[in-house]
């Protein structure tokens, strides 16, 4: 309230101040047009009356402070607002634009007033997603490429894989050539725990043959299904395992609970798109099946 009122008082002062401009500026107007000349003027010659002009001259038009009330709201809005909520009008701002510029042109299109808060300044000449120059601000992404060539360049330093997120605001049209990189088969985009992971395509890989022998021992592993088998081989390995399945079907016994039937098993499909393998980036090592499906 005290706000509204403080603003209400400025806006009255401002409309008095502008009528006492516009009443000053008339009065000079009509007593130089009235003084007489301190020259002689030569002498004029016979010319007919001119008729009195009936209408009279358009007032000045008044300007309102109250017009730009919505403009001055948003300032103070602004200036009020906590530094990291500035912080985050800039940066977006600079995201979206993709330009570098000056403390000025940033407050014309959001209000912000960097020049104005110290705190600010310093606080966005070092965020990691600012670069400044010394006199202009703009967007910095995590990884900086500009284009498909760097960006395979980046995802080739990467052999563990490199997240798509990390490079999503790295340019506009960087998803595009993901998706071309992973089409032409340059790299490979698999899902990860926090979204498509890319991974670089070693030509040398392409190549590489593996021995049938060795395919079928690999699809020859048999795993234990019985739980009392696989604690065995934990314990064998030397690893604790996380239950007793001995203890626990003695104590079934003793207090006469009865073990839950055996369900029926089911019988294995083979391979789906829905089985987790390991270097599934490398299907023909193994004949796995490759699933094309378009991650991005």
């Amino acid at each position: 309230m005290a706000l509204n009122e403080s603003l209400a008082r400025f806006w009255l002062l401002q409309e008095r101040n502008q009528a006492t401009l516009s009443a000053i500026a008339a009065t000079r107007t009509s007593s130089s047009s009235s003084a007489k000349p301190c020259h002689q003027q030569p002498a004029p010659t016979s010319r007919p009356a001119a008729k009195p002009s009936t209408s009279a001259p358009a007032p000045a038009a008044v300007v309102r402070f109250s017009d730009d009330t919505a403009r001055l709201q948003k300032i103070n809005d602004v200036r009020r607002s906590t530094v990291g909520r500035q912080m985050k009008t800039v940066i977006d701002l600079l995201d979206k634009t993709r330009e570098a510029l000056t403390a000025h042109q940033i407050n014309e299109q959001t209000y912000v007033d960097i020049d104005g808060n110290r705190t600010l300044a310093e606080s966005l000449r070092n965020n990691p997603k600012v670069r400044f120059d010394g006199q202009r601000f703009s967007y910095k992404p995590t990884h900086d490429v500009a284009g498909k060539a760097e960006l395979l360049t980046l995802i080739k330093s990467f052999p563990d894989g490199l997240p798509a997120s990390e490079v999503k605001k790295a340019y506009p049209a960087v998803e595009d050539d993901l998706r071309a990189l992973g089409s032409s088969g340059d790299v490979y985009l698999l899902p990860g725990e926090g979204g498509i992971v890319a991974y670089p395509n070693d030509p040398r890989l392409r190549t590489m043959e593996v021995d049938a022998e060795l395919k079928k021992l690999f699809h020859e592993v048999k795993l234990p299904r019985e739980m009392l088998d696989i604690e065995k081989e934990l314990r064998k390995s030397g690893e604790e395992p996380a239950t007793d399945t001995m203890k626990r079907r003695a104590a079934e016994q003793v207090h006469g609970g009865q073990p839950n039937p055996k369900k029926a098993k089911k019988k294995s499909r083979g391979i789906t798109s829905r089985t987790k393998l390991t270097n599934v980036h490398l299907p023909w090592l193994l004949d796995l099946p490759v699933d094309s499906k378009d991650f991005i």
